[in-house]
């Protein structure tokens, strides 16, 4: 069976190929093309073979480019990348890079948000937290530009995470401070606010500046009773 599907996605590969070679109108060949990528690829993830599938996918992408049809284009690359994610973390993030680009061209910031995440996931994979930071960084910049708040704090937690395990403890404090505030007024988050200003004084903890210390335990009090403060009014 598996035999069998990459032999058919070979096939449909060579037909793709031949109308993009061969005389016809531009639109239509690229689009007659694209057709037999579809089902190429579809025929190589069949019989599991990743490499031949995202590299078809690939090819899948530029007609779709030919046609400036960007969003098919970035959907493409997409399912290039979850192919490569398989096999090689490092070209499935370079395709989900094309499709964030595209999708940012065309004002899909939704999507190009939970694809800049997902690269960062990878990252952390592979465990480089620089790397990681830069594209969860910018999903959370994409996510909040399309008021997604909760994924957007996601984003921002796990930059702190990574922060903080690299010693970087201003940086985690100023996330998990920002975030805290940002709960205080939200009944759905206020309860996390204590444990995001756990975090940000373990992190104080670390820096070992006395003042600073000092200084951010009377703010979370005073944070801490705010949040409390507003519990109860809303039970009254």
């Amino acid at each position: 069976m598996t035999s069998e599907q990459i032999a058919r996605g070979e096939e449909f590969e060579k037909k793709a190929e031949k109308k993009i070679n061969g005389w016809g109108l531009f639109s239509s060949k690229y689009e007659d093309a694209a057709d037999f990528y579809e089902k190429s690829a579809n025929s190589f993830k069949l019989a599991k073979a990743w490499d031949k599938a995202a590299a078809v996918y690939i090819k899948l992408a530029g007609c779709h480019i030919k046609l400036e049809s960007k969003h098919e284009a970035a959907s493409a690359y997409v399912d290039a990348a979850n192919s490569y994610k398989k096999i090689s973390p490092k070209e499935a993030i370079s395709c989900f890079e094309q499709a964030v680009n595209l999708f940012s061209e065309i004002g899909r910031l939704n999507m190009a948000a939970r694809y800049s995440k997902e690269i960062g996931e990878l990252y952390e994979a592979e465990q480089d937290f620089p790397q990681a930071i830069v594209y969860l960084e910018r999903a959370a910049d994409l996510f909040q530009s399309e008021e997604v708040t909760t994924s957007a704090n996601q984003c921002k937690l796990k930059v702190a995470q990574f922060a903080a395990q690299m010693e970087q403890y201003p940086k985690a404090v100023e996330i998990y401070e920002e975030i805290a505030r940002q709960s205080l007024n939200n009944n759905l988050l206020k309860y996390s606010v204590k444990g995001y200003l756990l975090n940000a004084g373990l992190c104080q903890l670390c820096k070992a500046d006395v003042v600073a210390i000092t200084n951010s335990l009377e703010k979370y009090q005073v944070c801490a009773l705010t949040s409390s403060f507003l519990f109860f009014l809303r039970q009254q």
